[in-house]
């Protein structure tokens, strides 16, 4: 099964473009997220988003927005003449914004709830073997998801 879940930061503005029959709408940008060690350069990976979550990713997120996205990995491979260049990216299915603890609120991520902070833990009643727990963090409501996205090899080019 081809799934992925990314928590990155939009690097790009999206950017909004439609099919030639103009039946269908396309919306990319570009994310970034922490490489998979401490010494490692970030990683970049262009996202798309079609038709309703197309128009769902121009008017929720910008340049600086935090986000959730799940999808498909998607690599396609370009003839340059001499050489072949391979071009990944995420065919996303759904996009979630992160707010509050993740990161401060900015104009364009704002919504009405706010998030609430969870009770700290009630202390153990035996402490016979019993670890120390940490505190739980601060939980953060994520938007809801956009789920009507279409197959990426049913729309024509």
């Amino acid at each position: 099964m081809n799934s992925i879940v990314l928590m990155a930061e939009v690097l790009t503005d999206p950017e909004l473009r439609r099919t030639p029959d103009n039946q269908s709408s396309i919306a990319s940008f570009l994310v970034q997220f922490a490489g998979g060690r401490a010494d490692d350069a970030p990683y970049r990976i262009k996202v798309v988003g079609w038709n309703n979550l197309a128009d769902e990713i121009m008017e929720k997120y910008h340049k600086g927005d935090q986000v959730v996205v799940e999808g498909r990995l998607r690599i396609d491979t370009v003839d340059r003449g001499t050489y072949k260049e391979k071009r990944t990216e995420v065919v996303a299915q759904r996009v979630y914004g992160i707010s509050g603890a993740v990161m401060s609120p900015s104009p364009s991520n704002v919504t009405a709830s706010q998030p609430r902070q969870v009770p700290p833990a009630a202390p153990p009643k035996s402490p016979t073997n019993a670890m120390p727990s940490a505190a739980p963090s601060a939980y953060v409501p994520m938007a809801a998801p956009i789920a009507d996205t279409p197959d990426y090899d049913d729309i024509p080019f």
